[in-house]
């Protein structure tokens, strides 16, 4: 299994994507935290065929302290491109990433 890092360190709403080509199962995982006190945070996976027109595959919600907290999902697409949108974030410090093995 591939490793690729989709989303790193994101404070702010944010999209990013990358190329995975059609491999078939993918395993997203969302992980985020707080630099003190609680936090939340809404990430939406999607894929493409074109890199423009956009599906949502999935989405994750994190509730964040300072312990770092993840949650994740498999998907069976065969979406050329991956992106990460991270639709909602809050708390002090708040960071989140995500990765997806292929």
């Amino acid at each position: 299994m591939n490793t690729t890092l989709l989303q790193n360190g994101t404070t702010a709403t944010a999209t990013a994507g990358v190329d995975l080509g059609q491999r078939s199962t993918k395993t997203f995982q969302a992980l985020g935290s707080t630099a003190s006190g609680s936090g939340s945070a809404t990430v939406q996976l999607q894929g493409s065929m074109n890199n423009t027109n956009w599906d949502t595959l999935g989405t994750i919600s994190l509730t964040l302290g300072t312990t770092s907290t993840s949650d994740g999902f498999t998907s069976d697409d065969r979406y050329q491109y991956h992106r990460v949108n991270v639709t909602a974030i809050s708390g002090t410090g708040a960071n989140v990433a995500v990765i997806v093995g292929c």
